[in-house]
């Protein structure tokens, strides 16, 4: 369901997307890791078609970035790093608002808040201004417009920052009911994370991936935690 090919973006002379390809199929959760600064927020902006690369390419649900970004919008699910709203509005306008944007009317439209509404725990906050939200309530809002059209593709940076640990549970819960029908890919730097969601994992640093492979194999491999093989590839990276 997403395709990449080469893609390449520098900011000045910062290098941060330096040549990335990789695939991943419906089915799968990607967890995307890499220290601070490696490229990883850069490479999912691009997916998503907020930035363009420099050169390179990539497909999602078959649409090209360059040649149809509105279909690859329309094709996926993006939770930014910062969850960006409308602090105005409540949170039932917010998500009513992006219902139009996504052209979501009607009975579908209620039929997607009631769907999105308790699934994202929002429903006590439905009616208050997203500015008054706490991070971790604001977090679940920013979700539940990535998840309100009920897209094959979802691209979600961070999706557990700010919340409890009985709210982490819940998202985490949440990726894996979602994961056998779509094509999930996950930036954390939480690693338990990803051992508890991802079926696959990349290790990114400076722009470059080091590391395509699954959890338990990287684990078994380098025969520690994979908090410890993170450790060791990156540094590696760095030295």
């Amino acid at each position: 369901m997403i395709e990449v090919n080469d893609l390449k973006r520098s900011f000045g002379p910062v290098v941060a997307v330096d040549g990335i390809s990789f695939s991943v199929g419906k089915g799968q959760v990607l967890g995307l890791l890499g220290p601070n600064g490696a490229g990883k927020t850069t490479a999912m902006r691009m997916l998503a078609c907020f930035i363009r690369p420099d050169s390179g390419t990539a497909s999602v649900c078959g649409h090209d970035i360059l040649k149809n970004p509105i279909e690859v919008k329309r094709s996926l699910g993006y939770l930014a790093e910062n969850s960006p709203a409308y602090n105005e509005m409540t949170v039932g306008g917010f998500l009513n608002f992006v219902c139009d944007v996504r052209q979501i009317t009607g009975k579908r439209r209620k039929a997607a808040l009631d769907r999105i509404v308790p699934m994202c725990s929002i429903d006590s906050v439905y009616h208050q201004s997203i500015e008054t939200l706490s991070k971790g309530y604001k977090r679940r809002v920013g979700l539940g417009q990535a998840l309100i059209h009920d897209p094959d593709v979802l691209i979600l940076d961070e999706p557990t920052d700010g919340l409890d640990p009985n709210q982490k549970h819940g998202v985490r819960k949440l990726i894996n009911d979602m994961a056998k029908d779509k094509c999930i890919i996950v930036s954390t730097h939480i690693l338990e994370e990803v051992e508890a969601v991802c079926t696959r994992t990349i290790i990114i640093a400076r722009g470059k991936i080091l590391v395509d492979s699954t959890p338990d194999e990287l684990k078994e491999k380098h025969n520690c935690s994979l908090d410890q093989v993170f450790r060791r590839i990156t540094r590696a990276k760095s030295a």
